[in-house]
């Protein structure tokens, strides 16, 4: 059914509506300065397999380096990596090039950052990223745990042999947050910045990747292949950026920012946000299919089941979004964050983070070490303790979640 569907070609028309990247100019403006500071260089990708994390790797090895180790907890996601890379002729691999799936907690990834390193580019992308995460106490801890408390442990490893650059992803959701995952992110990027002094540390916020792994705009074509109906929430508009975007984007960040640098790409809310809903018609119209809106649910369920093999409509599940800590709009920065808008031609840069010293970073994560230790540790109380240390969270509760819909 879809199998001349050219995706790059579809986000470059109807979700990005650029025709080259974001990144271009940016990349044209500091080729020779990314070729000095990468050319040689060993490198350390912490979530490699994942859609930002590989799409870094693809915007790495356009340059030329000497060492490439990838660690992801994704046994199949590093496997479909590798034969993604040798079967593409786009990059320079490097002969010292070894993946491994570990997870970047464990004494054995500490094993092996000390044998294999020194490392002198650092680039961790390991994170829970979706919303649907905070749906009780367990999958919180357990994003609180890879977010933010795993982090801790590999800035103190990094202290060891300090890299010429480190960079931890961040996201557009730990501005202002109202979920657990963009106040996680936030807590993330004050933690990183009280290691600023002692670390070139830089981070990066940026917009939803378009059909990336486990996003909404994949689950289409993934419901396509099953004959599957669509479900799609109204009115929700969101920043993109193309895989290829979120790779380079991250490694200008890495490699060019400053320490204590949040990089941003420099959209405008009026061109450049898309709603979903806005998305699954051009996508449909894209691949010669009618929309067949339904009314439930169920009703998308049952019309599924009938349709032909060579079916002309598709049945597509639109909703009003109900579910907690969803934002309807996205921002990249805060009053009072100063902003650089000149020293890059499509990236904005947040200066004057908040750098807790690490006194207090250390009260924060005993409170949250005490609390997950406890047999009465619930949602709520999490909640409050992010409340207290950040003030900008404003949590969006409405006791449903996305696990609950189709």
């Amino acid at each position: 059914m879809i199998a001349s569907f050219d995706l790059s070609e579809f986000i470059n028309r109807y979700v990005t509506g650029r025709s080259e990247s974001l990144l271009q100019a940016d990349f044209e403006s500091y080729d020779a300065e990314l070729s000095a500071r990468i050319n040689g260089k060993n490198v350390l990708v912490i979530g490699g397999a994942g859609s930002i994390g590989s799409s870094y790797i693809k915007a790495i090895l356009r340059f030329k380096v000497s060492k490439l180790v990838v660690v992801d907890i994704s046994e199949n996601g590093l496997t479909e990596l590798v034969r993604d890379l040798r079967s593409s002729v786009d990059f320079n691999i490097p002969d010292d090039f070894i993946t491994y799936p570990v997870n970047f907690g464990d004494k054995v990834f500490e094993k092996l950052f000390r044998r294999l390193g020194p490392f002198d580019i650092v680039a961790n992308f390991a994170a829970h990223k979706h919303v649907r995460s905070e749906k009780d106490v367990f999958s919180i801890e357990a994003m609180v745990e890879n977010n933010v408390l795993r982090a801790r442990r590999l800035l103190d490893l990094l202290l060891e042999c300090p890299p010429e650059h480190f960079f931890c992803v961040s996201t557009d959701k730990a501005a202002n947050p109202v979920n657990v995952m963009g106040a996680s992110k936030k807590l993330m990027e004050e933690l990183i910045m009280a290691y600023a002094d002692r670390l070139p540390i830089k981070t990066a916020r940026f917009a939803n990747v378009a059909f990336s792994n486990g996003s909404l705009p994949l689950g289409f074509l993934e419901r396509l292949n099953k004959r599957q109906p669509w479900s799609c929430p109204l009115g929700i508009r969101r920043f993109f950026v193309s895989p290829q975007e979120s790779g380079e984007l991250c490694l200008i960040a890495s490699i060019m920012g400053e320490s204590g640098d949040i990089f941003f790409p420099k959209l405008d809310a009026e061109k450049d946000m898309v709603p979903f809903d806005r998305i699954a018609k051009d996508l449909l119209e894209d691949l010669g299919l009618e929309l067949d809106a339904c009314t439930s649910e169920e009703e998308a369920r049952q019309k599924a089941l009938k349709l032909s093999t060579v079916p002309a409509s598709w049945p597509v599940y639109f909703f009003g979004s109900d579910t907690s800590g969803e934002k309807s709009y996205e921002e990249f920065f805060t009053d009072g964050e100063e902003l650089d808008n000149e020293s890059f031609v499509n990236l904005g840069v947040i200066k004057n983070s908040l750098k807790r010293d690490k006194a207090e970073i250390d009260m924060i994560f005993d409170k949250l070490n005490d609390l997950f230790a406890t047999e009465e540790v619930s949602k709520a109380a999490v909640v409050e303790i992010l409340k207290t240390y950040l003030p900008n969270f404003s949590h969006i509760e409405t006791g449903k979640g996305l696990d609950s819909k189709m």
